[in-house]
């Protein structure tokens, strides 16, 4: 896994397209992007990343430098440090290309701050563009609290759920808007049932030239 500070300095991303496709997902917590994410896998032959499952498993690995920092930031739904998600990512595609040859990225839950995103393009790979799940507060909040019966994720409790929507606003709207005004955003209502939203994918995936099975 590359240190921080190679993430850091490095001022050329050591992929670009075509050879490797990133697309970011992006929504407020419990929108549904892992869920559309898993069929899509399925369908187009994309390769799944959560940068919130690299960074719950890195807190979770004995011996991780970064496990106390990150547990902390996620209780109390504070971003952790661009660098150690980039990392991660980063480390995680390469696993992924050497193992299973794939070279299409759906990131799930990332960038979360414009200052991810510039670095990880920067540094990683440029994205192709960012499917953004739109989706009320009060319906998120409703799914998650139900979600939380089961998961045991520490995180799916109210004031949890809050304090993330939250985060959500104030730093990773800004994203969605930069990347908007390049053209470079996805649109998808995220209130209707899981085979409607995803219906809604596939038809706006077509639109930007993107087929199933590619």
């Amino acid at each position: 896994m590359p240190t921080a500070d190679e993430i850091l300095g490095r001022t050329k991303p050591i992929w670009t397209p075509p050879g490797v496709t990133v697309i970011f997902v992006l929504g407020g917590p419990g929108a549904g992007k892992g869920t559309q994410c898993a069929r899509l896998v399925s369908e187009y032959g994309f390769a799944h990343l959560s940068a919130g499952d690299l960074l719950r498993e890195e807190q979770d690995r004995p011996g991780s430098q970064f496990g106390d920092l990150i547990r902390e930031n996620i209780k109390n739904g504070v971003i952790v440090p661009m660098e150690v998600t980039i990392a991660l990512l980063e480390a995680a595609m390469g696993r992924v290309m050497e193992g299973e040859g794939k070279r299409k990225f759906l990131i799930d839950g990332f960038p979360r701050k414009m200052d991810q995103a510039l670095k990880f393009e920067e540094a990683v790979c440029p994205s192709a563009f960012t499917l953004f799940f739109d989706c009320p507060e009060d319906i998120l909040l409703e799914r998650l609290m139900k979600r939380g019966q089961t998961s045991g994720r520490s995180d799916d409790n109210a004031e949890s759920i809050r304090k993330r929507f939250k985060t959500f606003v104030e730093t990773s709207m800004p994203v969605v808007d930069f990347y908007e005004k390049q053209g470079k955003v996805v649109k998808i209502e995220a209130t209707g049932s899981p085979d409607e939203v995803y219906e809604t994918v596939k038809e706006r995936l077509r639109e930007r030239g993107v087929e199933a099975g590619n």
